[in-house]
């Protein structure tokens, strides 16, 4: 497709929660994670299998939890962005001399809506869910496009065209970048 898509987005939540799940189903999504890997606390670790990380995911979005956002194109659940306040996510590695911090750890994109810009679009969306929320700092963890791992996260090169400045490295690919908030 060579015409940009609008993207809408949605929150997560009761409502949604059947979008979610049936994006989550489809071939070459993060199904076998539903998203838990940066969320995980020792306790659920403990009990670390693909039914029951969709199980904690859904217990956080029954609590009201934010967890992330949804995008669609005609109604059709197409994309999706893992951003909520930093505080529900584990081991991130982030600026921790900032205060009311969102991240956005995860991307996905059904594989025909890619190369179309979406992620450019959640990053817009998931900055402003955020400062709706509260936030006053937008943080991503992307990796350099040549990267074996963690490219579900993000590339750098997409986070400085958004304005997101270099913080540190968290491990050896991890790139901690910020985000202030108007």
């Amino acid at each position: 497709m060579s015409t940009k898509k609008k993207l809408k987005t949605k929150p997560v939540d009761e409502t949604t929660w059947d979008d979610f799940e049936r994006l989550f189903k489809l071939k070459g999504s993060p199904h076998y994670c539903w998203c838990m890997v940066w969320r995980m606390t020792k306790e659920e670790q403990k009990r670390n299998s693909t039914i029951n990380r969709k199980k904690f995911i859904r217990k956080r979005v029954t609590s009201q939890t934010p967890i992330g956002l949804l995008g669609y194109i005609d109604d059709e659940p197409v994309a999706w962005c893992s951003v909520a306040p930093r505080e529900t996510y584990q081991r991130l590695g982030g600026d921790e001399n900032l205060d009311k911090v969102w991240s956005i750890a995860c991307f996905f994109v059904r594989k025909e809506y890619r190369e179309q810009g979406l992620v450019d679009q959640l990053i817009t969306h998931a900055e402003k869910y955020a400062r709706k929320n509260g936030a006053k700092y937008i943080e991503a963890y992307p990796v350099a496009a040549n990267s074996p791992s963690y490219r579900f996260m993000g590339f750098t090169q997409t986070f400085k065209k958004a304005d997101f400045k270099f913080v540190k490295k968290a491990g050896t690919r991890r790139n901690v970048m910020t985000h202030k908030l108007r």
